[in-house]
Parts: structure tokens; sequence; C-alpha cells
């Protein structure tokens, strides 16, 4: 080897040292300017005054990549509800960027576990997230206040811990825990006015999902926007109703092809508790192509599916979940984590923002 290719070698070498020396140094510049960003403001902050709807769930009880259990935020103005608190739902808010401590009510469609198990988080991450003194408040159905009280038992020690630890600067007892805010049950399309105020009208109404039930789907008008969230349920005609030239559609959909799919490999594999489950679950929801037809009937400017079931996790699977509802109704999004609707006030615009997380 050459005495030239002696030095440039040394050279690479004492610059390669040098860099790994460095390594630290600047992945702790990286690190703090990250924490600084992520610690500094918020995502509602730059919002245009309307009504914004992200999905912090898109999924149902069974596991998938990028669909949590069912979660809607919705954002109103300067003001901020959460609609179900499925798993993960909240690590996905933070996620995003989103105050966790300005969240000022939670409205629960019915009490599936996959729809409320999440909800001691929620309200825990809210607590202590900017000290707040008052508690969250939980929209829901006759039924709500014996699901509030039992969070609020099993988290009590917690509410202890946290205060004697850090104090009222940071957990002030008053603020701890949730406080039930229940309306009777509805019959058939009957609906309730559960927020009327500033610029805001947060109305229920009852939904087919039984042997569940009450069971109730919500829809948010601010200003000129609107957002209906239908909850789990089977295909109505009060749906239509309901979400008549709404903005946005946010509607649970269940594939029966990809369903009976599962069945028949439960049946092969003898897995009779799954075998069970697929036969059952097909009777109380509504498929992709009735949750479109329910959109064109209603006349709405998007559809945004989500409660996918089953989860879709092979590539064009997409495709086989619509099977054909594409053809009904076109302004559609199959719902991810993370996937994020702004509807401007004084606008007609529906604009996704954000494809997921």
């Amino acid at each position: 080897m050459s005495r030239k290719w002696i030095v440039a070698l040394v050279g690479v070498l004492v610059i390669g040292g040098l860099a790994l020396s460095q390594k630290d140094a600047l992945l702790s510049r990286l690190l703090d300017r990250a924490l600084e960003t992520r610690l500094s403001g918020d995502a509602m902050s730059d919002l245009e005054d309307g009504l914004h709807v992200v999905l912090c769930g898109a999924g149902g009880p069974m596991p998938a990549p990028n669909a949590s259990g069912p979660c809607v935020a919705v954002i109103a103005g300067d003001r901020f509800f959460v609609v179900d608190a499925g798993t993960d739902g909240v690590r996905n808010i933070g996620r995003m960027r989103l105050p966790m401590g300005r969240i000022e009510a939670v409205f629960l469609t019915h009490f599936h576990s996959d729809h409320i198990d999440g909800l001691g988080e929620l309200a825990t991450l809210r607590w202590v997230s900017e000290a707040n003194t008052e508690p969250l408040l939980v929209h829901g159905p006759t039924g709500v206040e014996q699901v509030v009280s039992g969070f609020n038992q099993a988290y009590a020690q917690d509410q202890r811990y946290r205060n004697e630890h850090h104090g009222d600067a940071v957990a002030p007892l008053s603020g701890w825990g949730m406080q039930a805010r229940a309306f009777d049950a509805l019959q058939q399309s009957e609906t309730v006015v559960l927020v009327d105020e500033n610029d805001l009208i947060v109305e229920a109404m009852p939904v087919g999902h039984e042997p569940v039930a009450p069971a109730v789907a919500y829809r948010f008008r601010y200003k000129d926007r609107s957002v209906v969230i239908s909850g789990d349920t089977i295909a109505m005609q009060s749906m239509v109703t309901f979400a008549n030239e709404v903005d946005l559609l946010v509607h649970e959909a269940l594939a029966p092809n990809l369903v009976m799919q599962m069945n028949r490999a439960a049946e092969k594999t003898g897995n009779q508790v799954m075998q069970r489950v697929t036969l059952d679950i097909l009777d109380y929801h509504a498929s992709p192509i009735e949750v479109a037809e329910i959109a064109q009937a209603a006349d709405v400017g998007h559809l945004l599916y989500y409660h996918i079931v089953p989860p879709l996790v092979v590539p064009g699977q997409a495709s086989l979940f619509l099977d054909g509802a594409e053809e009904v109704f076109a302004e559609y999004t199959i719902g991810v984590d993370g996937v994020w609707f702004s509807m401007p006030a004084g606008t007609s615009r529906i604009e996704r923002v954000r494809d997921g997380l």
C-alpha cells in the first residue's frame, strides 16, 4: 500500500473516531430540540375556527397495526371533546400533540368494553396534564353512572399516590376522576340535546345494537358545520334523518364477506369460540355497502368508515372490505388512526389534512 493511501486511511479513521465521539452530543442536541417542540404549543393552537374531527382510534375489538380501539376526537372552535375511549386512543391523542388537559367531556355511545377500556387512562392524563381542578364529565345513556363509578373506584388509590407525590400543583384532588352525566334511554328516532351553548349543539339518538342497549349516536353542530358519529349499530333509516346533509358521517362498518372468511378458517382449525363469535357479530353491525347507502340517502359531504371489522392487515384488503360500496358513495375514507378532517366555519370545505399517524 502506498504512503498516500496509508495517510488517507489514517485520516478517515481519525475523522470516523471524531464523529463517533461526537455522536452522543449530536443526538442529545437533537433530543433537546424534539422535546422543546413537543412541550411547546399544541396542535389546536393553529386550527382555523370550525369543526375538526380526528380518529384517535379507527378499529374495533380486534388488534390491528393502525386501528386502535374506537375513539373520535371532536374540536369545535376552542372546545375539545372525545367520543368513546378505546384501547390506545388516548395515547394517540398525545401522539398528535392534541392538548389532553383541555378535553372538556367524553361522550360514550355504549358500554361495550372496547369503547370504554381507555377511560381511566384518559381521565388520569387529562387531570395531570394541566392540573385540572374539575373532574372529567362523561356523558352517556342510563348506565354511565355505573361505568364512571367503577373507574373512579379502581383509580382511587392512584389518586392518592399522585397527589401525595406531586401535590396540588400537578394533581389537585378537586380535579380527579370523572363525573357522570346520564340521559334517559331514548325511543326509536327520538333525539335529545345534551349541549346547546356558544354556537355548539350536541345531540344523541338511539341506534340498534341489541342486545347491547342503550346505544346511541351523536351529532355535533358547530356554527354551520356538522358531524355525526354512529357508534356501533345496524343500518337504520333513522340514521338517514339524523345525518341529513351533515358535512361528515363517521360510521362503523363490518364486512360480512371478510368475517365469514374468518369463520371458515375458525371451523377448519377447530376454533369453536371464534367460529361462534364471527357468526354472532353479523347481526348487530352495518356493512360497508349499507353505510354507503345511508351516506347517499342522507346526502352527506363525506363518509369516514371507522370501527373497522375485521382489521385490514393484508395489502389490497380494503377493496374486499368495501365489496362495491365505493360504487354507491364515492366520497369516502377508510379510517386509520390519526386521519384528520377539518371543516372551517363559513365555508363548505371538508379537508383531509392528515392521512394518519
